[in-house]
Order: structure tokens, then sequence, then C-alpha cells
């Protein structure tokens, strides 16, 4: 029996990677909805995808009806951008919690199984030399600091979610994924604004020959992970019929790629320059360290190291992540070389 993939979100970072993984390697349907479709120029041309067009904070009746209609149900709408979470933080709490909670109730009223993105950001500035879903305290700074929003309204997801599944039976599966990066993460006009993650900032500071910003210096570790790592543990997560992911809570991620973002931004102004193309703009890039709050307000604080302990994806899922930091990073530039 093919089965039938719900995707919200489909045409973000996660959603347009998994996607089209699932077209190209499976004979899964899939069931998309976005407010925008640039991202998505092959897959609606597959006759296995069904997009519609839409926001899930006005579309509810479609989305009831395709959540009866699929088998797995996959939210991956959110604001996602820590520049966000302190300048505008009523609208990540509104979109991230208020407008998913609706969506979570509907999986659970039609016994649908639901796989939900949490987040690493959950951990917040935990001590732990590495995070645990099990075992790790979850950490926040105080509440004038606006950063921790996003982290809050993830956290509190969880557990309603958790909830739902102790008590009326929802099959679930939480995953958290650590700085997943690769090709199509953000747009560069979003670097330009200010708006993007941190590997397109870079990237596009990089291209422009401009200064890259190094908050707090860049002392700041982070485990990134390359979006193909992350798209195939969640593959093994959806074709999953044995009930052995049901109720579990996932860090995907990869503790090998643990590096400062002072490293980070050196390593790709060192792979830039391997590019004819990039090599003068690159040489153009010089570094310059400002305070965090500076840079993003009052609002902001920032964990120093966030380590994924990926030993139940491991046994569960038969999954580890095999792409090191510097092949991700050439895989972005390579894209873009590609695309100029």
């Amino acid at each position: 029996m093919t089965k039938k993939i719900l995707i919200l979100g489909a045409n973000g970072f996660i959603g347009h990677h998994l996607s089209r993984r699932i077209l190209d390697t499976t004979t899964w349907e899939v069931h998309a909805m976005d407010i925008a479709q640039d991202r998505l120029s092959e897959q609606l041309s597959h006759p296995r995808f069904h997009f519609f067009k839409g926001d899930i904070r006005l579309e509810q009746a479609w989305i009831d009806a395709h959540i009866q209609l699929c088998d797995i149900i996959l939210p991956l709408v959110a604001i996602a951008t820590p520049a966000t979470y302190i300048s505008d933080p009523l609208s990540v709490f509104e979109l991230d919690f208020e407008a998913n909670l609706p969506i979570v109730r509907a999986t659970v009223k039609h016994g649908k199984r639901l796989v939900f993105p949490s987040t690493s950001e959950v951990y917040g500035m935990s001590t732990d030399e590495e995070f645990n879903p099990e075992t790790t305290q979850l950490v926040y700074g105080p509440v004038t600091k606006s950063r921790w929003i996003y982290a809050c309204s993830k956290q509190l997801m969880d557990r309603v979610i958790c909830a739902y599944g102790q008590q009326h039976g929802l099959r679930f599966t939480l995953f958290r994924p650590f700085n997943w990066i690769g090709q199509g993460q953000d747009s560069l006009a979003a670097a330009h604004e200010g708006s993007s993650r941190v590997v397109t900032k870079f990237l596009y500071a990089i291209l422009h020959g401009q200064p890259i910003t190094l908050v707090d210096g860049g002392a700041q570790h982070r485990s990134f992970t390359c979006i193909t790592d992350g798209v195939e543990a969640l593959m093994r997560i959806l074709a999953d019929t044995s009930g052995l992911a049901d109720g579990k809570i996932y860090n995907i991620g990869n503790p090998h790629n643990d590096v400062s973002v002072a490293e980070l931004a050196n390593r790709m102004v060192a792979i830039a320059a391997e590019y004819p193309a990039l090599r003068e703009s690159a040489a153009k890039v010089h570094f310059q360290a400002l305070p965090g709050t500076d840079v993003y307000g009052s609002g902001y604080e920032d964990p120093r190291r966030r380590i994924p302990n990926i030993a139940a994806a491991k046994t569960d899922l038969s999954w580890s992540p095999e792409v090191g930091l510097d092949a991700a990073l050439r895989s972005i530039f390579t894209a873009y070389d590609a695309c100029a």
C-alpha cells in the first residue's frame, strides 16, 4: 500500500529536500501546502506530488481533509531564524505554537501518525557535554531575553504532543535537528535583510566581499549537520512500520562537526577561494567581532555549545551522519556556483 505523506511547509528548507527525496526513492504520495513554491519546481511536475498554495493559519478545512486522507502528518511550518526571536517574538509564538496546535489536535482526532520537528534549541543553556533527550535539563535565560521564546514554544509543543500520546494514544515521533545546513537553507535576499541563519549570512558576505560579523567573537560552538544526513534520518522515521519510533524523541545531528562559529567562517572563506568565480570576493572578506547585544539587541543570549547525543537514532533507526563539515559546505558553494 502506497503511503500518503502530508507535508505542511513543503517549500521550506527541510520540506523541499524531503519531498524530493520521497518522490525520487519511494512510491509514496506527497500532499503538500506552503505559501510559496519557488523551491518546488521539480516536484510540481511529478504525478505523485499534490500541492496546494495556502497559509496554515487560514486553511483549516483543507488541512483537516488532508489529515483524514494521509497516513503521516509532518507540520514543518515555523519561524526558525534567531534574529526574529528577538525582533518579533510574538509572531514566533503565534506561528510556531498557536498555528500548529490545531494541526496536532486534528491528527489526534483522525487517529493519524505525527512526525513533528522539535529543535536543538530546547536544550537552552544546559552545560551537559552532550544533549540527551531523556536526561538533559532544559535551561533558559530570564523572560526578558526574548531569544528563548522559540525554544519555549517548541518545548511546550513537545510536551503537548507527548501528553496527547499518553492520554489519547497519539502515535508521534519528535525529531530535533542540530544546525542542519545545505543548499536552499535561506535565500540570499534574507541574508541581505539580516533575517537568515549563520551559514547563509556568511555566504552572502563572501559572495559580496563584505565583512563577516562574528557575534561575541564567534566563540560559540555548533554541531553542523548536512541536510542529506538529516533527510536520511527522516526517511527512516517515515518508513518505520514496527512502531519502534513511536513516542520517541531523536536528536538528528553530527557530533563530529562541532566547531566554533569563528572556525566555520574561516572554513567557508577558505573553501570559497577554491572556486575561481569566488576567489576575488573571498579575498576581500575580513572579520569583525561585535557583542551580541550590539547586533541583536537586549533580548539576545546564546548557548556556548550544542553537541547531540545520537545513540537512540543509531540504535532505533540504524542511522549515523556521514557528511563532514567541509563536504557539506562545498555542496552549498557548488550549488551556488552552478546557478551563478
